[in-house]
């Protein structure tokens, strides 16, 4: 296709804009972002955990291998935003660990590292006591865990920051029909929004969020913890703040806090790091996940000639790399190399 084409995107969230920035990589101009309140989406509410294997589940295995390549594209894409941008989006490998508060919540971890293990990436059991040698601060009866060496973060809201100020056209309106748009190529990324775009079976899934401050950071690692039956991630950035999350909650379009969302999240937070307590609770936030009927994203031509991608749930930040490169060949090329055959839309017809 010729570079002088014009592109819509619409959808101005993390996907939509790593697809701009994937198609601006490529020296493709005229590239429009449709969105009337642009980097407001679920990437406000994500953590930027970056891990492909505690995210999957049995019977998942597609979805497991997208997140695994999309991992794998993961720093060098940190690396171009980057540069492309000039600000930073505070890629950082320092891993992940694994933490259980009793007996039970071991049973839970040591699943989670049989997945590591059977997918071949990097697993290292540790005992209550090794984990306290990583991070001082989690409680003494934190009974044992994992390092996840391999799994990474990265700040949503900072690449959110950097990927607004790339070289392309935004509109500040909603789309009610992509049809009318006028644009030579027509891209759907609207999240939650993308099934009254698309006629696709796209529902919100609510989480809540919680930003904890304080002066210093409370840990290195990214934690995920399993406190008496309850999971909770523990995300620190430089700054000293920590993200708390996350709940996943069936309640449509409610974007409400409640007060038992927050206990959900602060309860098992302060059982593995008793510090939590001490933190400001700086900001609570809900957001609206895109979820289909299998959990997994919709990264496809459909009939109208339109290319979407959307649904991608819980891993819209981890999969931003491999979907904007699939949608950018899409786009430009008619094909991708992107091994997104079983993410297409007619499997829900």
């Amino acid at each position: 296709m010729s570079m002088s084409m014009s592109i819509g995107i619409v959808g101005g969230g993390i996907i939509g804009l790593s697809i701009a920035f994937e198609l601006v990589e490529r020296g493709a101009g005229g590239i429009t972002v449709y969105d009337g309140d642009p980097a407001r989406g679920a990437g406000l509410v994500a953590a930027g955990m970056l891990a492909p294997t505690a995210e999957a589940v049995f019977g998942e295995e597609d979805l497991q291998a997208l997140m695994l390549e999309s991992m794998r594209r993961w720093p060098s894409f940190a690396e171009r935003v980057e540069a492309r941008t000039g600000l930073p989006i505070s890629y950082r490998t320092d891993g992940t660990l694994l933490v259980a508060l009793t007996a039970d919540d071991q049973a839970e971890i040591d699943r989670l590292i049989g997945f590591y293990r059977r997918a071949g990436t990097p697993i290292e059991p540790l005992t209550g006591r090794e984990l306290r040698e990583r991070e001082p601060l989690l409680a003494p009866r934190v009974r044992g865990g994992a390092l996840a060496s391999g799994d990474h973060q990265v700040d949503p809201r900072l690449l959110l920051r950097a990927l607004r100020t790339l070289p392309v056209r935004f509109e500040a309106r909603d789309v009610a029909d992509p049809s009318t748009l006028r644009d030579d190529v027509i891209i759907v990324a609207a999240g939650a929004a993308s099934a009254a775009l698309t006629g696709l079976p796209v529902r919100p899934v609510k989480g809540q969020l919680l930003r904890l401050r304080g002066a210093e950071p409370l840990l290195r690692h990214v934690v995920r913890g399993v406190a008496r039956g309850r999971d909770v991630y523990l995300v620190p950035r430089r700054d000293g703040e920590l993200v708390v999350g996350a709940t996943e909650e069936e309640r449509g379009a409610d974007t409400t806090v409640t007060a038992g969302g927050v206990l959900d999240l602060l309860h098992p937070a302060a059982d593995l790091l008793p510090g939590v307590a001490e933190l400001v609770l700086a900001e609570t936030l809900a957001g609206l996940r895109p979820g289909t009927p299998d959990n997994a994203p919709v990264i496809d031509r459909l009939a109208s000639g339109a290319i979407v991608a959307t649904g991608h749930h819980r891993n819209g930040v981890l999969l931003a790399p491999a979907t904007a490169a699939a949608v950018a060949d899409l786009a430009l090329l008619g094909a991708t190399g992107v091994d997104v055959r079983a993410f297409g839309a007619g499997r829900f017809t």
